[in-house]
């Protein structure tokens, strides 16, 4: 295989820098040119096709990727990209292959051995098809902890709480000075409801590693289980001064004012005026909000490929469609045009103010990812937040018809069990072609469902515009 020129791996070295802060489109152009350069190289097309999938445009990937195989290519992440193209373009049988080829090339990439376990449990909610691999990887390889971490993340995903952080607790048992296993093993004590584990491997991870986000946040929660509210207070006020815009922070130390009787947070959870609905627009090319819906309901039917969630996503029994603004049907790239109009009229309804939402506010804005939410009988959103977001949302496409609040969307029930324990506050119900927008800070969750029909929604973040 020809190694690169020198012109090549420039400009490939400044794709890479290019694409790492964030510029990828800029980062395209110098890859495209890398080939262009040095047509014989397989480095450069295997770099072209990585950023295309970046930017979820696998079609256009495809090509690269076997041209890269072609010109003598054979390394372990060219087929794990292979691999997540497959994946992509819904053809889930090559896509198993090609990651378990990427993990025969290299035992320790662990990223194939996540995302294959990971596409096993989409595909059929089984999660012992989920963790086979991963168990005879673990065989040949007893005291490799990334894998046994991956397989505690399986058993999370899959509601086997209990044995996930049981594992974690093992690890950490095994490797005390880790604040890395702590900082999991805490996470995962609390998704189990043991808040003293929590609280004490929370403990560690804080006294052992930086004052990051997560660990802060890890904490925070932690004493919030806990019953301190004070200390969850101190705690996410101090992330808050270093990440001002993290909704999370925002949303603990806000749940920890509640627990004091804190007038402040009935300012920041004011859901008659920061929760506000729209029916939204028939775009160009539907004569009206109805025939739009249809075609929209169709397409969205359509690339919901799977039958259980992602990992660490807040829906349950369920899947989700993730990259709509990549996608091809006109109905979904009609959506932003449909969705304008409501967005406009939350931001420019919102007034002005100094409070977290009101004082980033700018006259335009961007969506920041759009996906979509197939809820089956049974399922639901466990109630969170959107730390890197604006303003959240939830679009109904279809809705389920139950008594009481089934299916609802509710908001101020905590992503964490206090102690006292706190519950939802306001509740609104879903209307098919309705866009629900608020706060990416509040909590918020769906009450489950029985029946037999499916909810369908879009979600997306807004951000300030530049």
């Amino acid at each position: 295989m020809a190694s690169p020129s020198p012109d090549a791996a420039a400009l490939m070295r400044e794709a890479h820098a290019l694409k790492a802060a964030g510029r990828l489109e800029e980062a395209l152009g110098l890859y495209r040119q890398a080939v262009s350069v040095n047509p014989a190289s397989a480095v450069a097309e295997h770099n072209l096709a990585g950023a295309l999938g970046d930017a979820g445009r696998w079609r256009e990937a495809e090509p690269h990727l076997r041209s890269a195989f072609l010109k003598g290519l054979d390394a372990a992440e060219t087929w794990l990209v292979l691999a997540r193209c497959e994946e992509a373009l819904g053809r889930h049988d090559a896509a198993e292959q090609a990651f378990e080829a990427a993990i025969a090339r290299r035992r320790d990439l662990y990223d194939a051995h996540r995302e294959l376990a990971q596409l096993r449990w989409m595909r059929d909610g089984d999660p012992d098809r989920a963790l086979a691999g991963l168990e005879r990887a673990r065989h040949s390889a007893s005291e490799d902890v990334r894998l046994s971490v991956i397989r505690s993340e399986i058993l999370s995903t899959a509601g086997r709480l209990q044995e996930s952080a049981d594992g974690l607790a093992g690890l950490c048992a095994k490797a005390p000075g880790d604040g890395g296993l702590a900082l999991l093993a805490s996470q995962a004590a609390g998704a189990a409801g043991d808040p003293a584990a929590a609280l004490a491997f929370a403990e560690q991870a804080n006294a052992r590693l930086p004052p990051h986000p997560p660990v802060l946040i890890t904490l925070a929660e932690a004493c919030l289980m806990t019953g301190d509210a004070r200390r969850a207070a101190t705690v996410a006020a101090r992330l808050r001064e270093t990440a001002p815009t993290n909704q999370h922070a925002i949303a603990l130390e806000a749940t920890a004012l509640r627990m004091l009787g804190d007038r402040t947070y009935d300012e920041l959870f004011d859901y008659p005026s920061l929760v506000r609905a729209f029916d939204i627009d028939a775009p160009s090319g539907w004569p009206d909000r109805a025939a739009y819906l249809q075609d929209l309901t169709r397409a969205l039917e359509a690339i919901h490929a799977y039958e259980a969630e992602p990992f660490h996503q807040s829906l349950r029994r369920g899947s989700q469609a993730a990259h709509l603004l990549q996608a091809d049907d006109p109905a979904i790239r009609a959506l932003p045009a449909a969705l304008d109009g409501a967005v406009r009229a939350y931001i420019e309804g919102l007034g002005e103010g100094l409070d977290p939402l009101r004082r980033r506010r700018t006259a335009s804005y961007a969506i920041e990812g759009m996906w979509s939410v197939r809820l089956r009988p049974g399922g639901f959103h466990i109630d969170h937040v959107h730390p890197m977001g604006w303003i959240s949302s939830a679009l109904h496409i279809r809705t389920v018809d139950r008594p009481g609040k089934e299916g609802w969307l509710r908001f101020g029930r905590p992503g964490v069990v206090t102690s006292p324990r706190l519950e939802a506050e306001y509740d609104v119900q879903p209307v098919a072609g309705r866009l629900v927008l608020f706060p990416a800070y509040m909590w918020h969750g769906t009450h489950p469902f029985e029946g037999d029909a499916r909810r369908l929604t879009v979600a997306f973040d807004v951000l300030p515009g530049r």
